[in-house]
C-alpha cells in the first residue's frame, strides 16, 4: 500500500475500548475512521461520531462484509480477538488486535496459520511496550549499558472485582481461569529487554483463594499467581498476576538485571524509578540513579520524536505509538515490532501456565509458533 491511499479502519469494540484510539487516528494523516462496530446499538451513534466514522455495525462480519475497509482495530474481549482477526485476515485485511491474541493454545495455532496464509499484516497492541519508562530501558539494553539480561521480573496487580461485574467476560476469562490469564502487559517489555530470546518451560502456582463475588461463587484465578519462565538462553523470568487482592493498583512494576546494570521500577506514587549501570559508575560500591537523569541521553526515538502526542493518548502513549508501527508495517515502511510470532511470545505462556497450576506447578514446554 503506497503512502498516498488512505487506510480506512473499522474499529471493533467502539462504544468502549476501541473509543481509545481516537486521539491516534486524528494525529495521523492519510487515517480514515470508515466505520465502527459494536453490540451496544444503542450507544454506536455517539461512538461513530466520536471516531468520525460516517458507516456503523452491530454486527462484525456484516461490517466485514459490506464496508471497504484496509484494516482493522479489535477493541473487544479476550476470546473475540482470535476469531475476529482470523476472519479479517482471510479476507486480506490488516489487523491491529488487543491483547491477549488468543485464549487457548488451539486458537494459537489456527491465527498463526491464518496469518501465513494472508498477505495482510497482524499485530498485537500490547501498549505496555510503548511506555517511555519501558521504551528507555529497551534503549539501554539496545546499546549495551546492561550487558547480556539474564534475569527479570514483572507485576500485574489491578483490583478487579466491581469492574468483573461490569464487563462481565472478565469474569469469565481474566478472573474465572486458573493461571496467568492476563500476563502480556508484565512479559511484553521483559520480552524486549531479552532481545532475541523467549519463554521455552513455565511453571505455575497459586497463593489460594480468599473472595467471592456477589453471588457468593468463587474465583478460579487465585488472589495472586506467579509463572516462573525458563528462556531459551538459560535466563529466568517470573510473573506475578493479581486481580482480586485489596490492594492499590500497581499495574507497571518490573524488575532487569544484567551483567553490566540492574532496574527497578517504581511501585507506588511518589516514587522513582531507579537503574545501576556499570559504565555509570565511579567504580566504588554501586549506588543506584533516578531513572529519570538517563532521559536526555536515552529516551527512545519514538518518544523524542512523537512524545507530545503520544503523552495525551491513553496507557502511558502506548495508543498512540502502536497505531504508528501498525500504519507504517501496513505502508511497508518497517516489519511489526509485534508480529504474529513475537504476540505468540507473549501470549503462549500464560496459556501454558494454565495447563501448569492445574497439574501441581509442573513444569511444561512452550510451544513456538515458529515451528507450525
Amino acid at each position: 500500500m503506497t503512502g498516498h491511499e488512505p487506510i480506512r479502519f473499522g474499529i471493533v469494540g467502539a462504544c468502549g475500548r476501541g473509543k481509545s484510539f481516537k486521539t491516534a487516528c486524528d494525529a495521523l494523516d492519510n487515517i480514515q475512521v470508515r466505520a465502527v462496530c459494536d453490540v451496544n446499538e444503542a450507544a454506536l451513534g455517539a461512538a461513530a461520531d466520536r471516531l468520525g466514522a460516517r458507516e456503523q455495525y452491530v454486527d462484525y462480519a456484516t461490517m466485514l462484509d459490506k464496508s471497504e475497509l484496509d484494516a482493522v482495530i479489535l477493541g473487544t474481549p479476550m476470546p473475540f480477538h482470535a476469531p475476529q482477526a482470523i476472519a479479517a485476515l482471510d479476507r486480506g485485511l490488516h489487523v491491529l488486535s488487543e491483547v491477549p491474541a488468543a485464549v487457548s493454545v488451539e486458537e494459537c495455532r489456527e491465527l498463526v496459520a491464518a496469518s501465513k496464509r494472508s498477505r495482510a499484516v497482524y499485530m498485537m497492541a500490547e501498549n505496555y511496550t510503548y511506555m517511555r519508562r519501558n521504551m528507555m530501558i529497551a534503549e539501554l539494553v539496545k546499546r549495551g549499558l546492561l550487558g547480556k539480561t539474564y534475569y527479570a521480573e514483572g507485576e500485574y496487580l489491578h483490583e478487579l472485582k466491581p469492574l468483573n461485574e461490569q464487563t462481565r467476560w472478565r469474569r469469565r476469562w481474566q478472573t474465572g481461569v486458573a493461571g496467568i490469564t492476563y500476563g502480556t502487559h508484565s512479559l511484553g517489555p521483559i520480552l524486549q529487554w531479552m532481545p532475541g530470546d523467549r519463554v521455552v518451560r513455565v511453571c505455575c502456582a497459586g497463593s489460594g483463594h480468599h473472595h467471592r463475588d456477589p453471588r457468593g461463587d468463587a474465583y478460579a484465578n487465585d488472589e495472586s499467581t506467579v509463572m516462573l519462565c525458563a528462556m531459551r538462553s538459560g535466563g529466568l523470568v517470573k510473573i506475578r498476576l493479581d486481580m482480586l487482592s485489596d490492594r492499590p493498583h500497581a499495574m507497571t512494576n518490573y524488575q532487569l538485571q544484567g551483567v553490566d546494570g540492574c532496574y527497578e521500577s517504581a511501585r507506588a506514587k511518589g516514587e522513582r524509578s531507579r537503574i545501576w549501570l556499570r559504565a555509570k559508575s565511579n567504580g566504588a560500591c554501586p549506588e543506584w540513579m533516578d531513572l529519570r537523569d538517563l532521559e536526555e541521553e536515552f529516551s527512545s526515538e519514538a518518544w523524542r520524536v512523537n512524545g507530545a502526542t503520544a503523552a495525551k493518548a491513553g496507557h502511558g502513549g502506548g495508543d498512540y505509538l502502536e497505531i504508528l508501527d501498525f500504519v507504517d508495517a501496513i505502508r511497508g515502511r518497517r516489519p511489526t515490532p509485534i508480529g504474529i510470532h513475537e504476540a505468540m511470545d507473549m501470549t503462549l505462556p500464560g496459556l501454558i501456565s494454565q495447563e501448569s497450576i492445574l497439574a501441581d506447578g509442573r513444569w511444561m514446554d512452550v510451544p513456538d509458533s515458529r515451528d507450525w
